[in-house]
């Protein structure tokens, strides 16, 4: 019985046998502020290769009532089984299935979710359909290379707004009737309904005129700041046409805000979905604009990539995501009038600490991943084909040359506009446009896993001039449990010479300071350098332009530790910092030596996104790497260091605010909580910090975590806050009070219970785990191993991935989790999915282990 997995074998066999055309679906949601089941009619008309032949349509439904094919009922009870129905006695030509059946809304943010506003009780729904889940609401050929026209017709309760694909046409009667989309995936299809706020503009430039639509919750309106996000939006179409060569290929553009989503935003051809936490109801630091500009950006190029040309299957859902991420970060750097052309700043300094990370575990896998069901690319919305994704790209970018990449890009979208392609299809044609031979390229970076280091080895004279230089390229050992051998890649690579500059006391890259080169098997010589005075600090991978891990020769280290916040240049900075932090993640670098670097810097780094990943990095390592004898005093020294810098910021900065949120984060003293209490009743005042709802929020789960809080004062700042938002944070706040009690109870609403909404049980869960509270958690990691495989076969999935990586007992750094692991993986026989989530966890554990066995060294 096949469950709710589809392998690519059965994808491909259908594909060989069908050609879908179009489908008319019929939905009555009258009744959704109710909730319950509604009635969906699908009809589906699909040519067929073979006579006689047999297939099946996907369907997750309670009950189907009426299967009508080709004119012949079927009987619902003889072939719909699982979430399939069975098509036997195909004709060849055409075919056309009629499909009656009641689905149901959910609250897991999977299919049609359905959410009740608790400030104006009103329901509001959305659907949400990558990878597997528009079955979930019509019957579908559920695989992105049978793509078809949709044509939605849907019944709404009076006064509500429905917006889909196609434009939104004017109601009769409650009904909204769409127009036929363009041969798109069942994926990309959307329907988002309810009594939502909305804005509308256009871009209109060359003659061309595209309506653009943005939409919330009326409860979120005063906050939305549309005409921001529409600058972004124009920038992001000027830039894309002109680089893509290639009109936006629907009718119009809606972004649309919506509750309880559980990624950042969804790719829907013409209506994109977006987390509403990027309506800001606080301050937030400029970081927060850029990253949901970055996402505003990656949505929007994924209109072309992604919806306009779509991948085959699933082995190729890197490319898709690899591509919006290098071309939204790059929109950002270039497009004119960005407000963050230091993008790639931010690249480095979030996202590709994020591949190294995934590199460098048990899963680890190639870019181009070996998917051979529904469950394998479940799990693999990863930091490899995200992250890792991107990086190669921008290696690819400076491998070809950006002009010969985007003109390949170009005539990759002529070629195969509205139709599905593989890899070897954008290849070729960068291979066209570039003359370089990309299949050697291709395998060493995309069909094989794991990272490089690359080391710089300097020799100088007794004057300090350079006699050789070259760069060593090593690749070590892929983790314990991954598949695949270590490779040594081609990089391109630039080397910066950086001095101080003694006006200024800046590092600052020389005029003729940057040789741009390939790097090569595992020895490469840079004569370029030879005879040159020797630089205060010489930096590889200067720009960032490949994916390898970097470490600097000894002179430039110790030049580094004194003065890493003297970067003249942001990205420089970031990328001594993220080495440093590789280096405490290895274990290279003591636990408190890396606190001491990032307190030595932190007060000269101007780049608000890089503060803000040190502190929550610091927080980690702490917690985690620390030797636990030292433990509490590293904690103590930097709660020290946070309040000092929340003092001396510029009043009412960006600075200023991710401080107090640092601070808040690890207040600890008596002291330092009474001054939480103080600002939170306002019998204390810091100037320019404005003490709003999310930084209440804060400064109350702290007080709860650490007792001085209870259910009085979580129910008395919810009833200053009765909104969803501040639902989600009482639950947090209930879930981290340092009792028996409040434990017991959050995880009963979690594992005992399936009631809990999707954003809520995420709440429930960070509450709950407190890394100050190891002894009072401790007993749940068996209560863990014993219900982790019971809830993946119960729920859906992405709720049980909240429980398997959220609940698992990370904070126990032992031996004895090692041991508790191990005898369930040999034990429980999970399936590949929860078998990798719980090994990637198993690994976070060693790591740790590991961290604080190099940081207990350093003080013995």
């Amino acid at each position: 019985m096949p469950g709710t997995n589809l392998t690519r074998e059965e994808a491909q066999q259908r594909a060989k046998l069908l050609t879908v055309d179009s489908y008319e679906i019929d939905l009555d949601l009258s009744g959704a502020q109710e909730g319950g089941t509604y009635r969906s009619v699908t009809t589906v008309r699909f040519d067929v290769a073979e006579d006689g032949a047999a297939s099946f349509i996907d369907l997750v439904a309670p009950a189907v009532h009426e299967v009508t094919l080709n004119g012949d009922a079927l009987d619902p009870a003889e072939v719909f089984e699982d979430s399939r129905i069975a098509l036997p006695g195909l004709l060849q030509g055409r075919n056309i299935l009629r499909v009656v059946a009641d689905c149901a809304y959910t609250n897991t943010g999977e299919g049609l979710h359905r959410f009740v506003d608790p400030v104006d009780d009103q329901a509001y729904l959305y659907t949400q359909f990558e990878v597997p889940d528009a079955r979930r609401v019509f019957a579908s050929f559920e695989q992105p290379d049978l793509k078809a026209t949709f044509q939605f017709t849907v019944r709404a309760p009076e006064g509500w707004t429905v917006v889909s694909n196609s434009p939104t046409p004017e109601p009769r009667d409650d009904v909204w009737v769409f127009e036929p989309t363009p041969r798109i995936s069942t994926y990309i299809t959307a329907l988002i309904v309810g009594p939502y706020h909305s804005v509308h503009s256009v871009y209109e430039k060359d003659g061309q005129s595209v309506p653009l639509g943005i939409h919330c919750r009326p409860s979120l309106a005063e906050f939305l700041d549309a005409d921001a996000i529409f600058e972004v939006t124009r920038q992001g179409f000027d830039w894309f046409q002109e680089k893509f060569d290639y009109a936006y290929p629907f009718e119009k553009y809606d972004q649309l805000f919506v509750p309880e989503f559980n990624a950042g935003a969804m790719e829907n051809a013409g209506a994109v979905t977006i987390r509403d936490q990027y309506v800001f109801r606080s301050k937030v630091t400029d970081a927060a604009y850029e990253v949901r500009a970055e996402t505003i950006l990656h949505e929007l190029a994924h209109m072309w990539f992604g919806d306009l040309v779509t991948m085959e299957w699933w082995n190729d859902l890197w490319l898709n995501e690899s591509f919006a991420t290098y071309t939204s970060i790059a929109c950002q750097a270039y497009a004119p009038g960005s407000r963050w052309p230091h993008s790639w700043t931010t690249f480095a300094n979030s996202m590709k600490t994020w591949a190294y990370r995934q590199d460098q575990l048990p899963s680890t896998h190639p870019i181009m991943a070996e998917i051979r069901d529904l469950d394998d690319v479940l799990v693999n919305f990863d930091g490899i084909t995200y992250a890792k994704g991107a990086s190669v790209l921008k290696q690819l970018v400076a491998y070809v040359g950006m002009d010969e990449f985007f003109r390949g890009v170009q005539a990759y979208f002529k070629r195969h506009a509205y139709g599905n392609t593989r890899l070897s299809d954008l290849l070729g044609a960068l291979e066209e446009t570039s003359g370089r031979d990309l299949r050697t390229w291709s395998k060493k970076w995309l069909e094989t896993a794991g990272i490089n280091i690359l080391r710089p080895e300097i020799e100088t004279d007794a004057d300090g001039v350079i006699t050789s230089f070259a760069i060593r390229q090593e690749a070590p050992a892929l983790p314990a449990g991954a598949k695949g051998e270590p490779t040594l890649r081609p990089h391109r690579i630039a080397v910066g010479l950086y001095d101080l500059d003694g006006a200024s006391g800046k590092l600052v890259r020389a005029a003729d300071g940057r040789i741009e080169l390939d790097v090569d098997g595992e020895l490469t010589a840079v004569p370029q350098l030879a005879g040159r005075r020797r630089p205060a600090v010489i930096l590889l991978n200067d720009d960032d332009l490949s994916y390898a891990k970097v470490r600097l020769d000894e002179g430039s280290l110790a030049v580094v530790t004194e003065h890493l916040g003297d970067f003249e240049s942001s990205l420089p900075r970031a990328l001594c910092w993220a080495s440093a932090w590789d280096m405490t993640r290895d274990g290279e670098l003591a636990t408190r030596d890396y606190l001491s670097l990032v307190l030595s810097g932190i007060g000269k780094e101007s780049d608000i996104g890089v503060v803000q990943s040190l502190h929550r990095q610091v927080k980690l390592a702490v917690d985690l790497y620390a030797d636990p004898a030292a433990r509490e005093a590293l904690l103590t020294r930097w709660t020290d260091a946070t309040l000092a810098h929340l003092r001396a910021a510029d009043a009412g900065s960006d600075h200023q605010l991710a401080w107090a949120r640092a601070f808040a984060a690890t207040a600890r003293t008596p002291e330092q909580l009474d001054l939480l209490e103080s600002l939170l009743d306002g019998s204390h005042t810091i100037e320019g910090l404005v003490v709003d709802t999310e930084l209440r929020w804060a400064f109350v789960e702290r007080l709860a975590a650490v007792g001085r809080f209870d259910e009085a004062e979580i129910a008395g700042e919810y009833e200053r806050d009765k909104t969803a938002a501040g639902e989600r944070h009482a639950a947090t706040a209930r879930a981290a009070r340092p009792t028996e009690e409040a434990k017991a109870e959050a995880w009963a609403s979690v594992v005992e219970s399936d009631k809990l909404p999707n954003a809520v049980q995420e709440a429930v869960i960070a509450g709950f785990v407190q890394t100050d509270q190891r002894e009072l958690l401790a007993p749940y990691a068996d209560r863990y191993f014993e219900v982790v495989k019971d809830i993946w076969g119960a729920r859906s999935h992405e709720m049980a991935q909240q429980i398997a990586v959220g609940l698992y007992p990370s904070i126990q750094v032992s031996e004895d989790t090692l041991r508790k692991t191990d005898e369930w993986l040999a034990s429980a026989e999970p399936n590949a999915a929860l078998r990798r989530l719980v090994s990637e966890s198993r690994a976070g554990v060693e790591r740790a282990l590991k961290a604080q066995a190099a940081d207990a060294a350093v003080q013995a």
